[in-house]
């Protein structure tokens, strides 16, 4: 029992210090977010968006490369953008760059693994683009996209003319309050995600042995691992998006994970396998499926699949015929981190926690209390549950931490 108390104080702590590590990584990149969604317009994009040519995918990529990381945002958006009439690559595009392209992502990957894996997440995430591209024009997927819109209907495009310039917006106050109104709901749409995914961080760190490890990814841990051979790296890759499949865990939330991951030895494609299968679980399954139908729920996850282990391969061997491919030596070190050390990463915490009480403090001003949006799905109210158990359990470990309960 003492043993048990001091594993779950143990991970309490490695979860908040996890948390602690990337805070100023999560505020900056969505305070960037925000101010680009607040004074980029997007007048007409969908127009430009309705035929599957180079324009279209560009023009999709960025726009999903200016909005939110979460992927529930993505795929509504995106789904948006296909019954306004955008081509379904573009629509592709779209969710494929704002869960992989974005600022923030950037940054957490970076404070957790390497610049390899920040290399690996942005020209990866061109490469599934450019990969959904051709899977698209080969498999042809015509009736499905007929069929897909049918069911969506048609839906009125929004009038978006006469809108403020960037510079009216920076210095007048309703445009703080959208900039604002945007930096809370980045937080509202992935707190659960984050909460979850580094409190299941911290519980592998605390709990599970490196043996499961090894038994579940071939070739990682042991003398091979620095160097496993291509059936085993490609064994690593297919298990990658079966492991995100049952964590179910958001690209924001996934991170800590893929750094724990990669310092139990799995190889740098089962692991980029992991951070990119945020597209492919169940929930986000679900609701391609409520869009959509099952039938192209199943097509864009195949197309999904198929892309991002090809992409990881891909990566992986690219940066090995470059001599770059990173090690698991910076990594195997992660939970012996003096996380809450004062350093750079602790001042520029205390700047976004000052930030973000600003925002908060102008987003409350200015809210709007006619808008309350309850999402009442099934996965919503499991995030909900489990969030709720996170708490308790961050807040009974960390308390007996301090009371030295388990030591």
């Amino acid at each position: 029992m003492s043993d048990f108390l001091s594993r779950w104080s143990e991970a309490a702590l490695t979860s908040a210090g996890f948390f602690w590590l990337a805070l100023w990584a999560f505020a900056l990149g969505y305070l960037i977010s925000s101010l680009i969604q607040v004074l980029v317009t997007r007048d007409r994009m969908q127009r430009s968006m309705g035929d599957s040519g180079p324009k279209s995918i560009a023009l999709g990529t960025f726009f999903g490369f200016i909005s939110s990381s979460c992927s529930f945002a993505a795929l509504s958006t995106s789904r948006a953008l296909f019954q306004k009439g955008a081509g379904l690559a573009p629509s592709m595009a779209f969710m494929l760059a704002s869960t992989n392209l974005v600022v923030e992502l950037g940054f957490v990957i970076a404070i957790f693994l390497s610049w390899q894996f920040v290399v690996g997440e942005y020209v990866g995430g061109v490469l599934l683009i450019l990969f959904a591209w051709a899977f698209i024009r080969l498999t042809r997927p015509d009736r499905l996209v007929e069929k897909a819109r049918r069911r969506l209907g048609e839906e009125d495009s929004e009038n978006g003319s006469n809108q403020p310039s960037w510079k009216e917006k920076l210095s007048s106050w309703s445009g703080w309050q959208q900039i604002s109104t945007r930096y809370v709901m980045e937080w509202k749409m992935v707190w659960k995600d984050v909460l979850i995914g580094f409190t299941v961080a911290g519980i592998i760190s605390a709990f599970v042995p490196d043996a499961f490890f090894e038994a579940l990814f071939i070739g990682s841990g042991g003398e091979n691992s620095q160097n496993p051979g291509f059936f085993a790296v490609l064994a690593q890759t297919l298990v990658g998006p079966v492991a995100a499949f049952f964590t179910f865990i958001g690209s924001m939330g996934n991170i800590p994970l893929a750094a724990l991951l990669f310092g139990q030895g799995v190889s740098f494609a089962g692991v980029m396998a992991f951070i990119f299968s945020d597209l492919v679980v169940l929930p986000v399954l679900r609701i391609n499926a409520q869009y959509y139908g099952w039938k192209m729920a199943l097509y864009i996850a195949a197309m999904l699949l198929s892309g991002l282990v090809v992409v990881s391969l891909a990566m992986h061997y690219g940066l090995l015929a470059l001599d770059l491919l990173p090690t698991a030596d910076g990594a195997n070190s992660i939970t012996d981190r003096d996380m809450f050390e004062i350093n750079y990463g602790f001042v520029l915490n205390l700047v976004f926690l000052g930030v973000t009480a600003i925002l908060a403090w102008v987003w409350w001003r200015g809210r709007e209390t006619n808008h309350n949006h309850s999402d009442s799905s099934l996965s919503d109210k499991l995030l909900r549950l489990l969030s709720v158990i996170a708490i308790f359990w961050l807040v009974g470990g960390i308390f007996m931490k301090t009371v030295g309960i388990g030591n």
